[in-house]
């Protein structure tokens, strides 16, 4: 049954207290009309616990808005949820039009700097983000005593003579839940055997992230991408104020998986006794890359897992890392993101999990 204001409900229960489910929970579909984000559809989500979250679906379903009884969770860029008809796919063209978010997707066949691969010239993280869904579905499913919020839908990545990806996208969250849950299956429907690059894009803002906040992981070693990062390598968990002038710094975190092989990050803010922590099968994201940008305004904490780094096919491929699918092959990856509220969750979730 779920829980709403800290009591236990049977769907009845519920019933003879609301004059419509949406009164406390739901799904429901929006389209922004303003600006560079016009035409936009938006798939608004309230679980009922006080997470609230807005599923874009003219970018790859990726997750864009996010709050939990009302306080922010993601970081957003100055750019909002500019629709993909202005993607610039060339260099860094992609930053134009980043709106932070949740969750951005980046692939499918190219992610991280741009590089030249195979004769291809790939912009920074791929097409993924800037790519509308089709077929796409909501849903609102009582089974026996639990009710589940869905919405679906189909990205496909394709060019004439190489790639025919196309990414089968389920994110769901339970009534009364403040972890949903993000399934993705990915078929090559091509003749050809293709690339396939994936990373989330998992941005956090103020006022999660604040000085003080952490970011624990079981991890097994951690490697700054350059020296940059080399120069915050003793403080790379920890987020201090605002820096005036900060360049980023990125790490390469090595996770040790759990019994079940699931990774976990979370990011703890014990001031507002509140985290966030994400989970995945290591299997198929055997990399997690966090991204630390703390500048004035540029105030955001990415923890990225993924089946790759983030230095381009071109690194991956010479690493002989590269993940490829065959003609009618698929991978299905899986990640629960979800809100911990109060200091006893967090202890709980951080000793479980040996997270440091």
């Amino acid at each position: 049954m779920p829980t709403l204001n800290g009591k236990q409900y049977s769907r009845r229960e519920l019933e003879q207290r609301v004059g419509h489910l949406s009164q406390v929970a739901g799904v429901r579909m929006l389209e922004l009309q303003d600006g560079p984000e016009a035409g936009v559809r938006i798939a608004d989500v309230r679980s009922g616990s006080g997470l609230r979250f807005q599923v874009s679906l003219d970018r790859g379903m990726d997750i864009s808005v996010a709050e939990y009884k009302g306080i922010s969770l993601a970081w957003r860029s100055p750019n909002g949820d500019v629709h993909p008809g202005y993607y610039d796919p060339k260099g860094l063209g992609w930053l134009r039009s980043f709106p932070g978010g949740l969750v951005t997707g980046c692939g499918l066949t190219h992610v991280g700097a741009p590089c030249v691969d195979d004769g291809e010239e790939l912009g920074l993280h791929g097409r993924l983000s800037h790519t509308p869904a089709t077929h796409v579905e909501t849903k609102t499913e009582w089974t026996d005593e639990q009710c589940t919020f869905g919405i679906s839908g189909i990205v496909r990545e394709n060019t004439l003579f190489t790639h025919n990806l196309v990414l089968h996208r389920t994110v769901e969250v339970e009534l009364g839940s403040s972890i949903f849950t993000l399934r993705d299956t990915v078929v090559n429907e091509g003749f050809r055997q293709s690339p396939l690059m994936l990373l989330y894009h998992i941005n956090l803002g103020w006022p999660l992230i604040d000085e003080g906040a952490e970011l624990l992981l079981n991890a097994t070693s951690m490697t700054p991408r350059d020296a940059e990062a080399s120069k915050g390598v003793a403080t790379a968990t920890s987020i201090p104020a605002p820096v005036p002038g900060y360049k980023e710094q990125v790490f390469f975190h090595d996770l040790e998986p759990d019994s079940g092989g699931f990774a976990s990050a979370l990011l703890a803010n014990k001031k507002l006794q509140l985290g966030l922590f994400v989970q995945y099968r290591q299997k198929e994201l055997p990399k997690f890359t966090q991204w630390k940008m703390v500048g004035e305004g540029e105030y955001v904490l990415g923890m990225e897992p993924a089946n790759c780094l983030v230095q381009g096919r071109a690194k991956e491929r010479e690493r002989g890392t590269l993940k490829i699918l065959d003609p009618g092959e698929k991978c299905e990856f899986l990640l629960r993101i979800g809100i911990l509220d109060g200091d006893a969750a967090l202890d709980q979730f951080i000793q479980e999990r040996n997270l440091r």
